[in-house]
């Protein structure tokens, strides 16, 4: 089961990061992503670090100003976001996959836990 946790309401310009957590299951096996789903839209992929954390990959919008990262020994992801816009407004979810490509074509291969709300206001 999935748990993400952190997320909240913040200015534009502000930062928050996001932290998931695995129970019943690991990380270490898996590439991992952040996905996330704005009201009246579909769920898109953000960010995805490979299982050995060497490789980040993220969507266009978000480069240079979101960051995932991993603790393998902690069993969780974090997504550290920077800079957020009020086009950031979503519920935030993370997810596992045995591929960064499969992860950001917006696949998961765990049940989707219940997200996180991240709020921006202008």
């Amino acid at each position: 089961q999935l748990v993400e946790s952190g997320g909240g309401l913040v200015q534009a310009g502000g930062s928050l990061t996001l932290s998931c957590t695995g129970s019943g299951g690991t990380f270490s096996t898996y590439d991992m992503g952040w996905f996330r789903q704005a009201p009246g839209k579909e769920r898109e992929f953000v960010a995805a670090i490979s299982r050995g954390g060497a490789n980040t990959y993220y969507r266009v919008s978000v480069k240079g100003r979101f960051i995932i990262s991993r603790d393998h020994a902690k069993n969780m992801v974090y997504l550290h976001m920077n800079s957020l816009k009020p086009e950031d407004t979503a519920v935030y979810y993370c997810n596992a996959g045995a591929s960064s490509s499969f992860l950001q074509s917006g696949f998961g291969s765990w049940s989707w836990g219940q997200g996180t709300q991240v709020t921006v206001s202008s």
